[in-house]
C-alpha cells in the first residue's frame, strides 16, 4: 500500500514560520525605523514569494544532499559550487561567535552581575562549547529543540507587540509613526539595514525538501510561502513596533535593543523580563543547534566531491554526524570571539552578524542564477514543481532578487558616506568579507589541486615524461 501523506499546508506554514524567524535579528530590522514597514512589504512580493518557488523548484528537481552547493554546481560549474557551499557553511560560526556575543549582553542587561571583557569571552567560549558538543550529536535533528523554541519565539515577540500596544494607547509612542515616516528613508545607514530583512525571510528551502510528503505540492507549496511570508513578516513587525513605542530607531541598539525594549516598557526588572531573557538565550543555542546539521551536511557533501577540502568531509563512524565541519565551526567561533576585544566596532554583536549575512546573502546570490541557467540547459529533467510563469516572468523572478541581494550586501559592507561612525562600523566588516572570500578560494584550489582525477591525470602525464626521457 502507498504511504498516506500526512504534511499538510498547516505543518508547511508552520515549520515556516519555525525555522525562519529568528528573535536576534528583530532588533537590527527595527533599527531601520517605521520605514521597515514599508520594506516589510517591498521585499516579501519582490524577493520573499520568487525565492520560495524558486527554491521550490530547485529543492523537488534536484533534491541531493548538497542542496544549493549542488544547485550551483550543476549550474556553472564544481568551483562555483565550492564557492556556494564555503560562503553557506562559513556564514554559521560568524553567526555563532555573534549569538554567543550577544548571549552574555543579555546576561549583563538583566542580572545584576558584571563581568569583565575576558570573563565574558570565557562565557563565549563555553557558549560555543555547548552547541558544537550538541551539534556532534543526532539530537540536533530532534524535532523538540525546534518545537520549545517555537514557543519561546512566539511568546517574545507576541509579548513585545503586545506591550507596545498597551504602552503606545497609554503613556504614547518613543518613534513617530507617520505616512511620511513609514515611506522609504534614502539614507546610508538606514539602507544598510535591509539586508537584515532579506535575511529574515531565508531557510525556506527546508520546508521545500518535505515536497515528497505533501497530497498535493504544486498547490500546497505556494499556498505555504504565501502564508508561512505573511506570517513571519507579521511577527517582525509587530515585534518592531513594540521596540518602536519602546526606543526611538535612532538610539536602537542592534544587539541590546530586544531586551533593552522590554525592560522600557515593563518598566523596570522583574520576573517577566528574567523569562523573557531565559527565554531568549535560549532561542539563540537552539537556532544554531537545528541549523548545524544542514549547513554541516553541505559542507561535507562538496568535501566528498572534492570541492572543499577533506577535512569537512569527516563523520563520525558512531553517529554519522558531519564531525569535521562541525569542529571547525566551534573552532573559527572561538578563535572569533578570542579576537573580539581588538575590533575596533564597539557593536562587536553587528559586527559579527553583518558579516554572517553578507556571507549566506552570497551564497544565495548564486542560487537565482543556477535556476535561470538550469532551466535552459537542464529543461528536460521532470519538474515535480515548476515555477509559474512564461520567459518575462522567470527573468524577472530571478534578476529582480538578485539585484537586491547584490545592493543590501554593497550597503551593508562598504562605507559609503565616508563619516567617522560609518568607518568604524563597516570596515572591519568589509576586511572581514575580504578576508572570507579569500580563505574560501585557497579551500576551493585546495581540494582541487588534491581532486584524485587531477593527481591520477599528473601521475599519469609525469611516467609519460620519465619513459620519452628515457628512450
Amino acid at each position: 500500500m502507498q504511504k498516506e501523506k500526512k504534511f499538510r499546508l498547516f505543518d508547511a506554514v508552520l515549520m515556516s514560520v519555525v525555522v525562519v524567524l529568528v528573535v536576534e535579528s528583530v532588533a537590527p530590522a527595527a533599527a531601520i525605523g517605521p520605514s521597515q514597514f514599508f520594506w516589510w512589504g517591498i521585499l516579501l512580493v519582490f524577493f520573499f514569494l520568487p525565492y520560495g518557488l524558486i527554491s521550490a523548484e530547485l529543492g523537488t528537481t534536484y533534491d541531493e544532499d548538497g542542496g544549493i552547493y549542488d544547485w550551483v554546481r550543476k549550474a556553472f560549474g564544481r568551483r562555483w559550487g565550492g564557492r556556494a557551499a564555503w560562503l553557506y557553511w562559513i556564514n554559521f560560526p560568524i553567526w555563532m561567535a555573534s549569538l554567543a556575543v550577544l548571549f552574555t549582553g543579555v546576561i549583563g542587561q538583566v542580572f545584576p552581575t558584571h563581568f569583565g571583557t575576558w570573563t565574558n569571552v570565557l562565557i563565549q567560549l563555553v557558549f560555543i562549547g555547548i552547541v558544537t558538543l550538541i551539534s556532534s550529536y543526532p539530537v540536533a535533528d530532534s524535532k523538540w529543540i525546534l518545537n520549545l523554541a517555537a514557543i519561546a519565539k512566539v511568546i517574545i515577540m507576541v509579548s513585545l507587540g503586545a506591550l507596545g500596544i498597551y504602552v503606545a494607547m497609554t503613556k504614547g509612542v518613543a518613534s513617530n509613526f507617520t505616512v511620511k515616516t513609514m515611506l522609504p528613508q534614502m539614507d546610508v545607514k538606514s539602507l544598510g539595514y535591509i539586508s537584515v530583512i532579506l535575511f529574515n525571510f531565508l531557510g525556506f528551502e527546508v520546508v521545500t525538501s518535505m515536497a515528497s510528503e505533501m497530497p498535493n505540492p504544486k498547490k500546497q507549496i505556494p499556498q505555504a510561502i504565501i502564508w508561512g511570508g505573511i506570517l513571519i513578516a507579521v511577527f517582525y513587525v509587530f515585534a518592531a513596533f513594540g521596540m518602536g513605542v519602546a526606543i526611538p530607531s535612532s538610539e536602537l541598539s542592534t544587539s541590546s535593543g530586544l531586551m533593552e525594549s522590554i525592560l522600557l516598557l515593563i518598566g523596570g526588572n522583574n520576573w517577566f523580563v528574567i523569562l523573557i531573557a531565559l527565554l531568549f538565550m535560549y532561542t539563540l543555542a537552539a537556532n544554531l543547534i537545528s541549523w548545524s546539521a544542514g549547513v554541516n551536511y553541505v559542507a561535507s557533501y562538496a568535501a566528498k566531491n572534492h570541492d572543499l577540502p577533506k577535512v569537512f568531509g569527516i563523520e563520525s563512524k558512531k553517529t554519522g554526524m558531519p564531525t569535521g565541519a562541525n569542529l571547525l565551526n566551534g573552532g573559527i567561533a572561538a578563535v572569533l570571539v578570542v579576537i573580539s576585544p581588538l575590533i575596533p566596532n564597539q557593536n562587536i554583536f553587528w559586527a559579527f552578524f553583518s558579516l554572517n549575512v553578507v556571507a549566506l546573502l552570497g551564497s544565495y546570490l548564486l542560487m537565482f542564477p543556477s535556476f535561470w541557467k538550469l532551466r535552459k540547459i537542464d529543461s528536460d529533467t521532470e519538474r515535480p514543481f515548476k515555477v509559474p510563469g512564461n520567459h518575462l516572468m522567470i527573468n524577472l523572478m530571478t534578476w529582480i532578487p538578485v539585484a537586491l541581494l547584490a545592493i543590501t550586501t554593497i550597503l551593508s559592507a562598504f562605507p559609503l558616506n565616508g563619516s567617522a561612525e560609518e568607518l568604524n562600523t563597516k570596515i572591519p566588516i568589509l576586511i572581514g568579507t575580504i578576508i572570507t572570500i579569500l580563505l574560501g578560494e585557497v579551500c576551493i584550489r585546495a581540494a582541487e589541486k588534491n581532486h584524485p582525477l587531477k593527481k591520477k591525470v599528473k601521475a599519469s602525464s609525469h611516467h609519460t615524461e620519465e619513459a620519452l626521457s628515457k628512450n
